[in-house]
């Protein structure tokens, strides 16, 4: 073949962008529905939608906005933040999605080091944006995306999404042609601290490659009704804010997804597709507002392990669960429990043990292997031997912004180190067992908390757990167990204690697992994507003392006084793990 050379020419090789499925949605699914929000008050079709993000694109051009910019959103899921995902890369700039709940220190040190030329930011946003600017000596351009379901607008103020795009002019300033698919498309944030900030840069050719692979991965056909229970901000919303325009799908837009709302948009739209944490599991399980749905709506889950209990409940329902992993530096999805035919014959719990692993490679990975992170080496695969899970493919994160140290750190020997523990089962699936900084390690014993976890979830009344160590004298480290009890049972009325917990998880796992301390909490603190933040329930656990009273209400009320205080601080603290099973 030498001989007979066939060099790429522009009509057999095209660099691969995600910004193809917005024109290929307005050319086929053009009077097709892409937007609908706030009970249909609001509603676009692709071919509009596609007009608005080329408006976005050219009045960011004829802002000022270069290639490589930084233009950062902070906005609920409201259409102007999914335009964004195309019509900012569309200007050749950087898109930036800021997390809602983070504070104004923390929302400071991302626009600081993104150094973000322009900040657009929703309406009921503009308090905290306005503090964090604030602190800044060198601020971006702030556009106010005012509330477009009303026809009220801040007149006062300078700089207006629809009046900018209103303003702009595609035919003077077309798309930017992505000439190089490496190059960067997103700027994702899993820190927002200002001493040591980790922004995950995305490329083109990796949004491209995770959105098509889950598209596929999770059976996606064409025309889906998508209800954005996920922000949008959280790793681009697992792609599928392209992924939508790719499919020609209806994004159904929710500012606040409370359970009725959810419900009723299902309803209303005839949902088919949603995704979320576990954590939406008991939203939607609430006795107050859960309803038995007509037809089937697939979700895609991800975040800590779901107790087979939890997914036989929330299954029963009408929910068709199925079970990822993935983290903000593999472009949202690397692991999808692929569901095969013969495991329908199986009975309902061993079929929910099976839907918990986290499963099989993203098709976009060249490979993934659970190592021994000392001598990567891979681990039997008996579904028993620990190791950290590796990733490697074109869907990996560029590196960190700004911070080499941390990208060489993240790649090792070609590999990508998750943090995360696992086990590689006999037929190829992998379960994650923890986060290697969750792992007790109690008397030289490692204690997976997501098997203790897994434990309590079991109870009848548990609607919340989560297991961290707490420091002991003898052993070093014992578990320590957060809890907070399923309504009915909420003002524990039923007098469970301390005792009773404990005694269930004897009965339920080897001895030197069972939790040594049982705090019952109202509720778990969690991230906004409905992550249970450990990090804050360590802090508490390392002032716990081993006799204090057995969940006495003085006891959980300090509890949760340490909790909210610690809240307080910058969400930003939050490590490295916002994703489908690292939410």
């Amino acid at each position: 073949m030498d001989a007979y050379p066939l060099p790429k020419n522009d009509a057999n090789f095209a660099e691969l962008t995600p910004l193809t499925f917005i024109h290929r949605a307005a050319l086929a699914y053009g009077n097709h529905t892409s937007v609908v929000y706030e009970n249909i008050k609001i509603k676009f079709t692709w071919k509009q939608t596609y007009e608005r993000c080329l408006r976005l694109a050219a009045w960011l051009q004829s802002f000022g906005i270069r290639k490589n910019d930084v233009v950062s959103i902070l906005a609920p899921n409201v259409p102007a933040l999914y335009e964004s995902h195309f019509g900012v890369p569309m200007a050749g700039a950087v898109l930036n999605t800021i997390n809602t709940r983070l504070d104004a220190a923390a929302i400071a040190g991302i626009l600081r080091h993104s150094a973000a030329k322009i900040l657009f930011v929703d309406h009921q946003l503009l308090s905290l944006a306005t503090d964090a600017l604030s602190t800044l000596t060198s601020r971006p351009e702030v556009v106010l995306i005012d509330d477009i379901s009303s026809t009220k607008r801040s007149a006062s103020f300078g700089l207006q999404y629809e009046q900018v795009l209103a303003s702009a002019n595609p035919v003077a300033y077309p798309p930017v042609p992505v000439t190089n698919e490496w190059d960067a498309i997103a700027l994702n944030y899993t820190s927002g601290t200002t001493s040591e900030p980790k922004g995950v840069v995305y490329s083109h050719r990796g949004a491209y490659l995770s959105t098509m692979t889950l598209l596929l991965q999770w059976g996606v056909g064409l025309q889906p009704v998508y209800l954005w229970s996920l922000p949008m901000f959280h790793c681009n919303g697992w792609t599928f804010t392209w992924g939508m325009a790719a499919r020609g799908g209806t994004n159904v837009c929710l500012r606040s997804p409370s359970a009725r709302d959810m419900y009723q948009a299902i309803s209303r739209y005839g949902v088919t597709h949603m995704c979320g944490a576990p954590v939406l599991f008991n939203v939607l399980l609430d006795p107050t507002e859960c309803r038995q749905l007509t037809r089937p709506v697939h979700m895609l889950t991800g975040g800590a392990p779901p107790p087979a209990a939890l997914l036989e409940s929330i299954e029963s329902v009408g929910f068709r669960i199925t079970h990822a992993y993935g983290l903000t530096e593999a472009t949202g999805p690397a692991l999808v429990c692929e569901w095969q035919q013969a495991w329908n014959l199986l009975p309902a719990a061993e079929k929910a043990r099976l839907k918990a692993r986290q499963g099989v490679g993203a098709l976009t990975l060249a490979d993934v292997d659970v190592k021994d992170k000392e001598t990567m080496i891979s681990v039997p695969r008996n579904g028993v031997t620990q190791g950290e899970i590796c990733l490697r493919g074109s869907s990996i994160m560029k590196g960190y912004f700004k911070n080499k140290k941390d990208t060489d750190a993240a790649f090792k020997n070609g590999w990508f180190m998750t943090g995360d523990v696992g086990v590689m089962h006999p037929d190829g699936y992998i379960e994650i067992k923890d986060r290697s900084k969750d792992v007790i390690i109690s008397g030289g014993e490692n204690i997976s908390s997501v098997e203790v976890e897994a434990a309590l979830y079991r109870h009848p009344m548990v609607l919340e757990a989560a297991v961290v160590a707490m420091p002991h004298p003898h052993w070093g480290e014992t578990p320590c167990a957060f809890i907070a009890l399923k309504k009915e049972y909420a003002s524990n009325e039923a007098g469970i204690e301390e005792g009773d917990i404990i005694s269930y998880c004897r009965d339920k796992l080897s001895h030197y697992m069972v939790p040594r301390k049982v705090v019952f909490l109202e509720e778990l603190p969690k991230t906004s994507t409905g992550k249970i933040q450990k990090f804050i329930l360590r802090d508490v656990a390392k002032g716990l003392q081993k006799n204090n009273p057995k969940g006495d209400a003085n006891s959980s009320r300090r509890v949760e006084r340490e909790i909210n205080d610690i809240n307080r601080q910058p969400e930003g603290r939050v490590e490295h793990v916002m994703v489908l099973s690292r939410l």
